[in-house]
């Protein structure tokens, strides 16, 4: 199969790239670092350096291809000024529009679309699958949006599937290798008061998550990809501080996160209590589905 990565130089995607390489399919990546040197293929592989979120030649790679995997988007990790949230929201929305837009009509091409689990918002302790509707802060308001354009895929023919991502733990990237500093030199711990629920999913499982979406035809709409054994951020803190072998102190008041963090604190903050109710269903299975076995993999 021809498959179109757009996203394809950050963590995921340069992941992403070689699993399907190694399936035997044959990968276009789109990214915004100026080469794809790491990945080691020349005849199954083409990287493409190009700003996705404008129009441009680029868009009739999507016409070539069977499949188009969109995992663009600005690292939401740094303080959120109007510029960055704007960048944010533009990397992500606008892309996804035009990847729709590249796509030939009444062909049956697979669209799928990242997205993450803060398109619920915060909700505390209610248990959420795909049927709960969308919250209302600035990363909700982002997955809305970039979810509404994914869908209008659908209507050129695409099966579309927008993919509802828990916190992404993996080796050599990812949230984990903003947070291992700190657990190593023993600063680490929750954040707030740490029972607020934390959606995560190991890399591999992920990957194993979309190469069971392409192949299922009867799969489409929002699906959440993340762990089935839901962890509180206090459990999650815990758990990396023993695999680490440090102690875990006092959870980072709540005044400090949203003082330093602003509004990216408050949704660092957010709780959500995420269940892969659709990929259960449809039978997948989770290689990593505690945290414990997860960590131990990882670390």
């Amino acid at each position: 199969m021809k498959i179109l990565i757009a996203g394809g130089s950050g963590f995921i995607g340069t992941a992403l790239s070689s699993a399907l390489l190694n399936r035997g399919h044959v990968v276009t990546a789109l990214g915004r670092s100026p080469s794809g040197l790491r990945i080691q293929d020349s005849g199954r592989y083409h990287y493409v350096s190009v700003d996705t979120t404008r129009e441009g030649e680029w868009q009739e790679h999507v016409r070539r291809t069977n499949a188009v995997i969109n995992l663009a988007g600005k690292n939401i990790f740094s303080y959120w000024t109007q510029k960055t949230k704007s960048r944010i929201y533009e990397s992500r929305v606008a892309t996804t529009r035009h990847l729709v837009t590249a796509l030939p009509d009444g062909n049956r091409t697979l669209f799928l679309s990242a997205s993450a689990a803060g398109y619920y918002g915060h909700r505390t302790n209610d248990v959420i699958d795909e049927t709960a509707p969308p919250g209302n802060d600035f990363l909700a308001k982002v997955c809305l949006d970039w979810e509404q354009e994914a869908r209008r895929a659908e209507s050129r023919g695409a099966r579309t599937v927008t993919m509802r991502f828990g916190v992404v733990l993996g080796k050599g990237g990812g949230a984990l290798t903003k947070m291992l500093p700190a657990y190593k030199l023993c600063l680490g711990g929750s954040i707030g008061s740490g029972r607020q629920w934390f959606p995560w999913i190991h890399l591999e499982d992920l990957l194993s998550a979309v190469h069971f979406l392409i192949a299922h035809d009867d799969v489409n709409g929002p699906v959440n990809i993340c762990a089935p054994n839901a962890i509180t951020q206090y459990e999650f803190a815990k758990a990396l501080g023993q695999r680490l072998k440090r102690p875990v102190f006092w959870p980072l008041p709540t005044v400090m996160v949203k003082l330093f963090l602003g509004e990216l604190g408050t949704a660092l903050l957010s709780s959500q209590r995420v269940v892969p109710a659709r990929l259960r269903d449809q039978g997948f299975s989770f290689r990593y589905p505690d945290i414990q076995t997860a960590l131990d993999d990882i670390i």
